[in-house]
Order: C-alpha cells, then sequence, then structure tokens
C-alpha cells in the first residue's frame, strides 16, 4: 500500500529533511530516509550544525578536531571544514536522487555564516567560497533575504551558483527574491552560462508566523481576534504560491525559462508545529502544490509518514479564503508588516547565536585537543 510519504512525493511535493550529521550519513540512516520515507533532500543551518558537533555521544567529529587542532586551525577554518565534509558526504548520498530527477531534487543546503547578513559583498564572496570548497553540483548554498542578501543573491546566481534562499516570512520580500533570482539568471545568461544547470528555491517559513501572529492575536483577545489563531501561515504561504505562479507567468520569466532557466521553486520551511493543539502535520496536509519543496524536521517526516492524510493539491483553491484571512487581520488590528520585520530580525539573531556558540564551543573543544 501506498505511504503518505509516497502519496504527498507523487502530489508533487519535493521531501527534504530539515537535519544533519556525521552520524546520520556514516550509520545509513540517510540512505534509509531516502528509500523509505521518500526523501529527495537535506537542508542545514548553523543551529542543525551546533547540535551535531556540540552533541556529547557524536564521537565522529573527534578525529577531525585533533587532526584540525595540529594544524593551527582558527575555530572557525574547523566549523567549515567539519559542516563542508558533511555536506559534501550527504551530496555524495543524493547524487542518484539528483540524477534520476533531472538535477531538480537531490539537494542539500550550506549556508553563508550569519555574520554576513547584512554585508553583501562578504556574503557573495563567501558563496563562492563555499561552492568552490565542497564542488558539488547538486549544491545548494543558502543566503538569507535580507535586504542585504537580496542583490547577493543576484550575484551569486549569475555567477551559476545555485541559491537557497532561506528566512522569507512576507510576500513583498518573497517578491523582491524572485526579482532577485530572474536578475541573476539575466546576468548568467550575458555570461554565457547554461542557465539549465543554475537551480533555486525560496525557503518561506510557515510556523513562526503563526507562533508571532497568535500571541498578537491572544493579547487583542476579543472574539473576532481569537478566531482568526493558526491561520495566519498557511494564508501567507498559500498567497506566497500565488505569487510564485503570478510571477513566473510573466514574460521576464518566460523569456529566461525559454532559454532553460529552471523555476525558483517555493520551499516550505518551519514545518514542525510549534502548537500541541494543532495537528503534527499541518503545515505538511495544507501545503500540498505542484512543484513545491516541503523541508521537515524528522519528528514532522514520522508523523507525516505514519498519518498523514495526502487529498491532493490544497493550496491553489484557496487563494480567497488567504486575502481574507488578511483582511480580517489587518481589521482586528494586527500589523502584518510588523510581524514580519520581528520574525526576520528573530531569525537572524537565532542563526548568529547557535553559530557564536558553535564558534565557542569548537575553540575550547581546538584548544584541549592541542
Amino acid at each position: 500500500m501506498s505511504t503518505p510519504t509516497a502519496q504527498l512525493s507523487a502530489a508533487g511535493v519535493s521531501i527534504w529533511l530539515d537535519d544533519l550529521s556525521r552520524t546520520r550519513i556514516a550509520s545509513g540512516n540517510l540512505q534509509q530516509l531516502i528509500d523509505t520515507r521518500n526523501v529527495v533532500g537535506v537542508t542545514t543551518n548553523p543551529t542543525i550544525f551546533a547540535n551535531a558537533i556540540t552533541d556529547e555521544n557524536d564521537t565522529s567529529y573527534d578525529a577531525q578536531v585533533h587532526e584540525l587542532a595540529a594544524s593551527g586551525a582558527s575555530a572557525e577554518d574547523a566549523v567549515f571544514a567539519a559542516t563542508t565534509q558533511d555536506v559534501r558526504a550527504a551530496l555524495d548520498v543524493f547524487r542518484p536522487v539528483w540524477e534520476a530527477t533531472n538535477h531538480v531534487d537531490g539537494r542539500v543546503s550550506i549556508e553563508v555564516s550569519p555574520d554576513l547578513a547584512h554585508d553583501t559583498e562578504g556574503t557573495v564572496a563567501q558563496a563562492k567560497e563555499l561552492w568552490d570548497r565542497v564542488d558539488r553540483p547538486n549544491l545548494l548554498v543558502k543566503i538569507p533575504a535580507t535586504k542585504a542578501g537580496l542583490p547577493a543573491i543576484t550575484e551569486a546566481i549569475g555567477a551559476g551558483i545555485s541559491v537557497n534562499v532561506t528566512l522569507i516570512f512576507s510576500l513583498e520580500r518573497h517578491e523582491a527574491v524572485i526579482d532577485a533570482y530572474l536578475a541573476g539568471l539575466e546576468k548568467a545568461k550575458d555570461a554565457g552560462i547554461d542557465l539549465s544547470t543554475i537551480h533555486s528555491v525560496a525557503s518561506f517559513f510557515v510556523s513562526r508566523v503563526d507562533t508571532e501572529t497568535d500571541k498578537r492575536l491572544a493579547a487583542i483577545g476579543t472574539d473576532e481576534a481569537l478566531a482568526l489563531k493558526s491561520k495566519a501561515g498557511l494564508a501567507n504561504a498559500r498567497l506566497a504560491y500565488e505569487l510564485f505562479e503570478k510571477k513566473f507567468a510573466e514574460q521576464r520569466a518566460q523569456d529566461l525559462i525559454a532559454a532553460g532557466a529552471n523555476l525558483q521553486r517555493p520551499l516550505w520551511a518551519s514545518t514542525g508545529v510549534k502548537d500541541p493543539d494543532l495537528p503534527d502535520t499541518l503545515y505538511v496536509t495544507e501545503l500540498v502544490a505542484p512543484g513545491v519543496v516541503n523541508t521537515m524536521p524528522e519528528k514532522t517526516l514520522e508523523a507525516t509518514f505514519d498519518h498523514a492524510v495526502i487529498d491532493g493539491d490544497t493550496v491553489t483553491s484557496t487563494y480567497a479564503d488567504a486575502h481574507r484571512v488578511f483582511a480580517d487581520l489587518k481589521a482586528v488590528g494586527v500589523d502584518f508588516d510588523d510581524v514580519t520585520q520581528v520574525l526576520e530580525d528573530e531569525g537572524v539573531a537565532k542563526f548568529i547565536d547557535s553559530w557564536h556558540g558553535l564558534l565557542t564551543q569548537v575553540a575550547e573543544g581546538l584548544e584541549a585537543a592541542r
């Protein structure tokens, strides 16, 4: 009998795992998830690597840390050495998937340093460094959708680098990300780069939108406000898909597609449910649409495999309702522009904190090894 993850895949959703560690790769668990859970990609971020490298029960990094300590490596050099090794190994595991999907899936992401979130030139330089160091065609370099990140996206795409644009919360920023991608494709085309080799996803965050919006609705406290609880995240993502359809139907995008370019696929991120009163597969079953990616924490992946009910496309018939949710949010006094700005600021800050925590612990490990 077909599993829910197989049904989700058949409905056009690429299932990616939002986690990576050396142990997961070496133990064969990653391959097992490909074989049994329809996983066709992986996303990482500084928090995921911090959890893996600093796990006291995981000794798989110890030998490399000792080698790096002996070579006099800095903490930042050591982190890049460890993370790029893990990503390269995962990319090799996914290579058959990459080939079987005509290079669409089989992707693994690695993020530029969060310290560069507001530094365009630094982001571009590090994106190129990561692309060269990992040296795998199925890599995606993650660049945040900050204002400084937008021109960096254009430059990276223009250089032929495939990009996962992360930390998108608002429709306005999503549109700017699509425009940055198209501008990059135009630069790549002018440079004679084969557009079919460039891939990109736009990572639109979901559950965090509900967390922040629901906090404000609770503070307002009226019946009208409370009736909107847990509706903003889905409505926002569904309208992001509407925007994706609209932008890629326009002449500018169609001209690039005719020249061999790929769509920049929407990716649903932050799909683990944070409110225990909600169904644990809510941000999976209610965001099914052709050509999207859903990157899931393992807990959400297993819940989906176990009991999700996949009813086909749950996005494209919902646009009117989604627009109505936003009209109602405005009517009760929720400033959604402020919601999304707070979420972007918090997202960048959380990744910076994780990054610096990781650097501190790696520095201590290097010192102990020396």
